[in-house]
């Protein structure tokens, strides 16, 4: 069954959305700056919820801090809902997912949620046992997903099981393959999946002109952008894995340059974490001020990138 996606995108039918379902890794933002409570977290997400989805196709928000944010959206932006625990486990490698146990996709369509988004680790080259786990458990959400006619976009992060990190240079050789077969596998039927969020197939600081290192050519990078379009029969969109406003615009030009399908994005930090430090130090109205400003300079900016 097709599932209903225009309620999270653009005219033009592009998904030009923003992220802050951010729990664990917005606390550490916000605490930089200062003692955290749930409470800062909850009117950090209504701030951003409020001044940028006028300008956002939809918000993807959670539902342990961020269904107050919810209320707050504009009237044309649909509404994502995470339904995945926040973090994993740090002590072991294998990053199993978990279901936040107070959710299931009905309540999350009863919150009014037009999608569920559920976000998985996955390393195409660790044990085999661990990755079984990991399929079915995509399986269970996406058959959630048709049984409420909600759909389904499924988050996808590449990692190493033997603890490579993912900013080094050894990890920037194996990720196009590691990203690009990740892609092929949940892209099968059987998963019931609607729409992909995944990362860009290369590290760009490693792309030569980009970064100080080179590990792929302009050209063999370019190759690998294509290659992950080829990957899917399924829209993907593009994540902004924390990266500057300006990093991820330039990824994206280079992106369509190279001939990629993407289908367009689910932007976090690179659109708001500018405010954070203005929340924390200055207070609220200071933050409004930048997201009124800054924030929806970089959302626009953003806009008329995937416009084009």
């Amino acid at each position: 069954m097709k599932k209903d996606l225009s309620k999270l995108m653009t005219a033009d039918g592009v998904i030009a959305a923003l992220a802050i379902d951010q729990r664990g890794a917005l606390k550490k933002m916000l605490g930089k700056y200062g003692p955290v409570n749930d409470e800062m977290l909850i009117d950090f997400k209504k701030l951003v919820a409020q001044e940028l989805t006028p300008y956002a196709s939809a918000i993807l928000l959670d539902p342990e801090y961020g269904l107050p944010a919810s209320k707050l959206r504009d009237s044309q932006a649909g509404l994502l809902l995470a339904y995945e625990q926040s973090g994993y486990d740090t002590t072991k490698q294998a990053r199993l997912p978990d279901l936040l146990v107070d959710q299931s996709v009905k309540r999350l369509k009863e919150a009014d949620a037009d999608a569920c988004k559920f976000l998985l680790y996955y390393d195409v080259d660790g044990p085999c046992g661990i990755n079984e786990q990991k399929k079915a458990f995509v399986e269970r959400v996406g058959s959630e997903c048709v049984a409420e006619g909600l759909p389904f976009f499924l988050e996808l992060l590449a990692y190493d099981t033997n603890g490579m990190d993912v900013s080094s240079r050894e990890f920037a050789k194996e990720k196009p393959h590691k990203v690009i077969e990740m892609m092929k596998e949940f892209s099968k039927e059987r998963y019931n999946v609607d729409v992909l969020k995944v990362e860009i197939p290369v590290n760009m600081e490693y792309v030569a002109g980009f970064g100080d290192e080179t590990v792929y050519s302009s050209a063999q990078a370019a190759k690998y952008f294509e290659k992950q379009s080829q990957a899917t029969n399924l829209p993907f969109i593009f994540l902004s894995a924390g990266v500057s406003a300006q990093r991820f615009q330039e990824t994206l030009r280079f992106a369509k340059n190279a001939g990629s399908a993407f289908a367009g994005v689910l932007c976090g930090r690179a659109t708001w974490a500018g405010a954070v430090p203005e929340f924390m130090l200055k207070g609220e109205a200071t933050a409004r001020q930048w997201l009124q400003t800054k924030g929806k300079q970089n959302i626009e900016e953003l806009n008329a990138l995937l416009a084009k």
